[in-house]
């Protein structure tokens, strides 16, 4: 739960924490960049204490429930984040890892006028049935498109292991990231 010294406001469809600093004098607090849920996705600083896991601070404290707490033993995927671009498991991830470090969740992809690519292409291909993986595979998928626009189905795959599936199966889930490295708006 959030500090209880914090003040909250509501902005739009996600809540964005408002820090009064002066109520966490002396406390062990340290700041975090995190991405902000709006048309936009700019960086904002929250306090954060420093014992918690990165998926519990998103999910509990900052209510980015995209990512999800699956195993908490870093065996799933589901909670996968991207750090600085890179695909980590945020339930093993101290906070104090990520401090000052660019994380980005699925809230930061698409905007209101229409879904990223990647989004787009599981939709499309039914990469998607009961969603509880679909954050980690998009973010992975996210990912990989970044460092390999191109990428083939073995380095997919590759990149795909970690994260489990449990309905859908991987073969529309591949299907997807092979279209969203086609897509007009990724070239």
């Amino acid at each position: 739960m959030p500090c209880s010294a914090c003040r909250w406001r509501w902005r739009g469809p996600a809540r964005s924490p408002v820090v009064d600093l002066k109520q966490h004098a002396g406390r062990d607090l340290y700041p975090v960049a995190l991405p902000s849920v709006e048309a936009e996705v700019r960086q904002k600083v929250e306090l954060v204490m420093r014992a918690d896991r990165a998926a519990r601070l998103l999910r509990e404290q900052l209510g980015y429930t995209a990512t999800k707490a699956g195993c908490k033993q870093g065996g799933c995927g589901s909670c996968t984040v991207l750090v600085n671009g890179e695909p980590m498991m945020s339930c093993l991830l101290p906070v104090e890892d990520v401090a000052g470090q660019e994380v980005f969740t699925l809230e930061g992809l698409g905007s209101v006028e229409g879904l990223d690519p990647i989004q787009q292409a599981f939709f499309d291909r039914y990469a998607i049935q009961c969603g509880y993986c679909s954050p980690g595979m998009i973010m992975v998928s996210k990912a990989l498109l970044e460092h390999n626009p191109h990428p083939s189905r073995e380095q997919i795959v590759e990149a795909l292991d970690g994260t489990y599936c449990r309905c859908t199966g991987y073969e529309p889930i591949i299907e997807a990231i092979e279209d969203a490295a086609q897509a007009p708006a990724r070239r």
